[in-house]
């Protein structure tokens, strides 16, 4: 099965792209990410650590 895969991609022209603008997107992606992690404010990130914990909000049926 496996060679049929292969060999059936090798037939394709232009498919060695999908792999490096893969790359690149899930590169993208985690450097944003890590950027928006180191970027954020202190006061939202206690907010946000709180909300578990935070009993007022809770709804009763």
């Amino acid at each position: 099965m496996l060679k049929f895969v292969k060999n059936y991609m090798d037939s394709i022209d232009g498919i060695e792209i999908y792999p490096i603008i893969s790359l690149l997107i899930f590169f993208a992606f985690f450097v944003g990410l890590f950027w928006w992690v180191v970027t954020a404010k202190k006061a939202y990130v206690n907010k946000m650590s709180n909300i578990p914990l935070d009993n007022q909000n809770d709804m009763t049926l």
